[in-house]
Protein backbone atom coordinates (compact mmCIF):
# COMPACT_ATOMS: atom_id res chain seq x y z
CA UNK A 1 0.00 0.00 0.00
CA UNK A 2 1.09 3.65 -0.82
CA UNK A 3 2.41 5.66 2.29
CA UNK A 4 -0.50 8.74 2.65
CA UNK A 5 1.13 11.44 4.50
CA UNK A 6 -0.35 14.94 5.78
CA UNK A 7 2.23 17.80 5.55
CA UNK A 8 0.87 21.06 7.45
CA UNK A 9 2.96 24.21 7.41
CA UNK A 10 1.99 26.67 9.69
CA UNK A 11 3.42 30.60 9.86
CA UNK A 12 6.49 30.31 11.40
CA UNK A 13 10.05 31.00 10.25
CA UNK A 14 11.18 27.94 7.91
CA UNK A 15 9.28 27.22 4.68
CA UNK A 16 12.13 25.43 3.53
CA UNK A 17 11.57 22.57 5.73
CA UNK A 18 8.42 22.15 4.52
CA UNK A 19 9.48 22.44 0.81
CA UNK A 20 12.04 20.35 1.40
CA UNK A 21 9.65 17.52 3.07
CA UNK A 22 7.26 17.57 0.11
CA UNK A 23 10.06 17.38 -2.30
CA UNK A 24 11.39 14.28 -0.23
CA UNK A 25 8.50 12.32 0.79
CA UNK A 26 7.13 8.97 -1.19
CA UNK A 27 3.66 8.43 -1.70
CA UNK A 28 0.31 10.31 -1.76
CA UNK A 29 1.40 13.75 -0.22
CA UNK A 30 -1.58 15.92 1.31
CA UNK A 31 -0.75 19.60 1.90
CA UNK A 32 -2.52 22.49 4.27
CA UNK A 33 -1.16 25.70 4.96
CA UNK A 34 -1.93 28.47 7.45
CA UNK A 35 -2.71 31.87 5.73
CA UNK A 36 0.91 33.17 7.67
CA UNK A 37 2.64 30.15 6.14
CA UNK A 38 1.32 31.44 2.35
CA UNK A 39 2.66 34.78 3.31
CA UNK A 40 6.03 33.16 4.69
CA UNK A 41 7.04 31.24 1.40
CA UNK A 42 7.64 34.28 -0.92
CA UNK A 43 9.06 36.31 1.77
CA UNK A 44 11.33 33.40 2.74
CA UNK A 45 11.92 31.13 -0.32
CA UNK A 46 12.16 31.74 -4.48
CA UNK A 47 9.29 29.27 -4.30
CA UNK A 48 5.59 30.61 -5.17
CA UNK A 49 2.84 29.65 -3.11
CA UNK A 50 1.33 27.74 -6.32
CA UNK A 51 5.08 25.77 -6.88
CA UNK A 52 4.61 24.80 -3.09
CA UNK A 53 1.22 23.04 -3.63
CA UNK A 54 2.24 21.90 -7.25
CA UNK A 55 4.80 19.38 -4.94
CA UNK A 56 1.22 17.59 -3.11
CA UNK A 57 -1.41 15.45 -4.71
CA UNK A 58 -4.08 16.88 -2.87
CA UNK A 59 -4.14 20.41 -1.13
CA UNK A 60 -6.33 22.03 1.53
CA UNK A 61 -7.27 25.50 2.59
CA UNK A 62 -6.98 25.80 6.55
CA UNK A 63 -10.33 26.62 6.50
CA UNK A 64 -11.72 23.26 5.22
CA UNK A 65 -13.30 21.88 7.92
CA UNK A 66 -14.96 19.78 5.74
CA UNK A 67 -11.79 18.03 4.22
CA UNK A 68 -10.95 14.62 4.54
CA UNK A 69 -8.01 15.06 6.67
CA UNK A 70 -10.64 16.68 9.13
CA UNK A 71 -12.15 12.75 10.09
CA UNK A 72 -10.40 10.75 12.19
CA UNK A 73 -12.26 7.89 9.67
CA UNK A 74 -9.74 8.93 7.09
CA UNK A 75 -6.58 6.83 6.55
CA UNK A 76 -2.94 8.73 6.27
CA UNK A 77 0.30 7.20 7.82
CA UNK A 78 1.89 10.31 9.52
CA UNK A 79 1.41 14.25 10.36
CA UNK A 80 4.11 16.36 10.25
CA UNK A 81 3.54 20.39 11.06
CA UNK A 82 7.10 21.88 9.38
CA UNK A 83 7.54 24.31 10.17
CA UNK A 84 5.47 24.59 13.23
CA UNK A 85 4.67 27.56 15.31
CA UNK A 86 4.67 27.79 18.98
CA UNK A 87 1.35 29.15 19.03
CA UNK A 88 0.23 25.74 17.17
CA UNK A 89 2.01 23.91 19.52
CA UNK A 90 0.03 25.62 22.71
CA UNK A 91 -3.57 25.05 20.32
CA UNK A 92 -2.76 21.20 19.89
CA UNK A 93 -1.27 21.13 23.59
CA UNK A 94 -4.66 22.54 24.74
CA UNK A 95 -6.93 20.50 22.24
CA UNK A 96 -8.31 23.53 20.15
CA UNK A 97 -9.39 22.71 16.68
CA UNK A 98 -10.37 25.57 15.52
CA UNK A 99 -8.33 25.10 11.83
CA UNK A 100 -8.18 22.70 9.89
CA UNK A 101 -4.81 22.15 10.75
CA UNK A 102 -5.37 21.64 14.62
CA UNK A 103 -8.76 19.55 13.88
CA UNK A 104 -6.43 17.36 11.96
CA UNK A 105 -3.39 17.16 14.72
CA UNK A 106 -6.65 16.43 17.12
CA UNK A 107 -7.84 13.66 14.66
CA UNK A 108 -3.91 12.12 14.36
CA UNK A 109 -3.33 12.07 18.37
CA UNK A 110 -6.99 10.42 18.52
CA UNK A 111 -6.03 7.97 15.95
CA UNK A 112 -2.69 7.17 17.20
CA UNK A 113 -1.08 8.23 13.79
CA UNK A 114 2.95 9.18 13.38
CA UNK A 115 2.75 12.88 14.26
CA UNK A 116 5.97 14.68 13.88
CA UNK A 117 5.99 18.82 14.97
CA UNK A 118 9.37 20.66 13.90
CA UNK A 119 9.34 23.23 15.90
CA UNK A 120 10.69 26.68 14.90
CA UNK A 121 11.30 28.78 17.66
CA UNK A 122 14.05 29.92 19.81
CA UNK A 123 14.32 30.94 23.29
CA UNK A 124 11.70 29.11 24.57
CA UNK A 125 9.29 30.43 27.73
CA UNK A 126 8.40 27.67 30.24
CA UNK A 127 5.13 27.84 28.58
CA UNK A 128 6.29 26.71 25.57
CA UNK A 129 8.55 23.91 27.25
CA UNK A 130 5.58 23.06 29.28
CA UNK A 131 3.22 22.48 25.95
CA UNK A 132 5.62 20.49 24.06
CA UNK A 133 6.50 18.20 26.83
CA UNK A 134 2.47 17.73 27.31
CA UNK A 135 2.31 16.62 23.52
CA UNK A 136 5.53 14.55 23.92
CA UNK A 137 4.10 12.09 26.59
CA UNK A 138 1.35 11.70 24.51
CA UNK A 139 3.52 10.20 21.88
CA UNK A 140 3.84 13.73 19.80
CA UNK A 141 7.37 14.10 18.38
CA UNK A 142 8.79 17.10 19.31
CA UNK A 143 11.75 18.12 16.82
CA UNK A 144 13.42 21.58 17.15
CA UNK A 145 14.77 22.74 14.19
CA UNK A 146 18.63 22.39 14.88
CA UNK A 147 21.02 20.92 12.53
CA UNK A 148 23.25 18.39 13.52
CA UNK A 149 26.92 19.52 12.09
CA UNK A 150 28.72 16.07 11.93
CA UNK A 151 28.07 15.61 8.13
CA UNK A 152 29.70 19.35 7.61
CA UNK A 153 27.17 20.94 6.21
CA UNK A 154 28.52 23.66 3.57
CA UNK A 155 25.02 25.55 2.59
CA UNK A 156 21.56 26.37 3.47
CA UNK A 157 20.30 23.36 1.68
CA UNK A 158 22.63 20.72 3.42
CA UNK A 159 20.99 22.29 6.94
CA UNK A 160 17.79 22.46 5.76
CA UNK A 161 18.49 18.57 4.51
CA UNK A 162 19.50 17.48 7.69
CA UNK A 163 16.14 18.36 9.60
CA UNK A 164 14.16 16.85 6.48
CA UNK A 165 16.26 13.82 6.36
CA UNK A 166 15.50 13.39 10.46
CA UNK A 167 12.03 13.74 9.66
CA UNK A 168 11.79 10.87 7.14
CA UNK A 169 13.78 8.73 9.93
CA UNK A 170 10.46 9.40 12.17
CA UNK A 171 8.45 8.37 9.42
CA UNK A 172 10.33 4.99 9.03
CA UNK A 173 11.28 6.27 5.85
CA UNK A 174 14.73 5.57 4.33
CA UNK A 175 16.52 9.03 4.00
CA UNK A 176 20.10 9.40 1.50
CA UNK A 177 20.02 13.53 2.34
CA UNK A 178 23.00 13.05 4.84
CA UNK A 179 25.20 10.19 6.16
CA UNK A 180 24.40 8.97 9.52
CA UNK A 181 26.64 9.46 12.58
CA UNK A 182 29.48 6.65 12.11
CA UNK A 183 29.35 6.05 8.19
Amino acid sequence: MEMKTVVAMTGASGALYGIRLLQMLPGEKILVMSKTAREIIPAETTYSVEEVEAMADVVYNDDDMFAAIASGSFYYDSLFVVPCTASSVAKFACGIADTLISRTFACALKEQRKIVLVVRETPKSAIMLENELKLARLGVVIMDANPGFYPKPQTVSEIVDFIVGRCLMQAGIEQKLFPAWGR
